[in-house]
């Protein structure tokens, strides 16, 4: 049903878009013809909305991915650096639970692990809504911080790292067989708010998939039943996401060169100091509001990285329409 509701959805625009420009066309030839200019001015008025409506549902064509319209886990990991990089992790899952809330998306936090001083050591979200994958599978990668340090004495610049993955929900439309026999499954103590039972009960799942070495966790309820449960998919997504990427590589070798940009993969920049810019590495787009960037402000970034995917060359979100 779902994917019926999306196909009409698509013809169905594409049909509203013909009749809306033939529509427009008249009126713009028709008040030429008359000298009409209230006429004339409507049908170029209607002529740039449909502009805009075309240039979205292009960009919703770029996800078409076969996972592209499920939920999504974001995975976020501070590296080397200290509470700079937990910092500039914790920062990281708040602009895109920022992203996910302006989309209307659901957000929830599957598990989290404080920094030692600050931020975050590490944060696993799903997001849920349509066509979440297809946006977030853009940012996975390494994520790159410059800015003066709030923790610095000396008032010092730094740059941290912090590493986000995306992979989506498997739902029921995707069966991915997993051998028990080949993980190893621990228990612990959840982290964090939750009260005495949380706390002092080994709630917490953690499974080690051992051939591939991928370690899923999560700690998000009081029932370690639960918790394994949604371990489980867990585990099944990043299996599911690792085929996808073993698929692509073998499809494009030079295309999966191309995202091996050195700084350990690195894909983005946000630079606060000395100057303030944003640019995205493997596409070439970027904004100094630095600030809406990391409240959240990533479409532009997103869409020219979904059309770089089909072109295979650095393209700006202005060349998409």
């Amino acid at each position: 049903m779902r994917e019926r509701d999306e196909l009409e959805d698509r013809l169905g625009g594409v049909k509203r878009i013909e009749g809306d420009l033939d529509d427009a066309i008249t009126l713009v030839e028709l008040g030429e013809a008359e000298g009409d200019a209230a006429t004339e001015a409507e049908g170029v008025a209607a002529l740039k909305a449909l502009k805009a409506e075309t240039e979205r549902r292009q960009v919703e064509a770029l996800l078409s991915g076969e996972a592209d319209g499920n939920d999504t886990y974001v995975e976020i990991h501070s590296g080397a650096g200290g509470t700079e990089s937990c910092d500039w992790a914790r920062m990281l899952a708040r602009m895109y639970a920022r992203w996910a809330e302006r989309r209307k998306f659901d957000v929830e936090t599957i598990e989290e692990t404080a920094g030692d001083e600050a931020g975050l050591k590490s944060a696993t979200l799903l997001f849920k809504g349509h066509n979440a994958h297809g946006w977030m599978k853009t940012e996975s990668g390494v994520h790159r911080l410059v800015r003066i340090s709030p923790f610095d004495s000396n008032a010092r610049r730094h740059t941290s790292f912090a590493s986000v993955w995306v992979y989506p929900v498997v739902d029921d439309r995707i069966e991915v067989d997993v051998n028990e026999g080949d993980c190893r499954i621990d228990t612990y103590r959840a982290s964090g708010a939750g009260g005495q039972h949380v706390n002092k009960t080994e709630s917490a799942v953690r499974i080690t998939h051992v051939p591939t070495g991928i370690v899923v966790a999560c700690q998000s309820e009081r029932s370690q039943h639960k918790n394994r449960a949604t371990a489980w998919n867990m585990l099944r997504a990043r299996l599911y996401e690792r085929e996808l990427e073993l698929r692509e590589a073998a499809a494009s070798a030079e295309a999966a060169s191309k995202t091996e940009i050195g700084w350990g993969h690195q894909i983005r920049s946000y630079v606060l100091q000395p100057y303030q810019m944003v640019k995205d590495l493997r596409t070439g787009h970027s904004t100094s509001d630095t600030a809406g960037t990391l409240d959240g402000d990533l479409d532009a970034f997103m869409e020219a990285s979904l059309a770089q995917r089909l072109t295979g060359r650095k393209t700006d979100v202005e060349d998409i329409g």
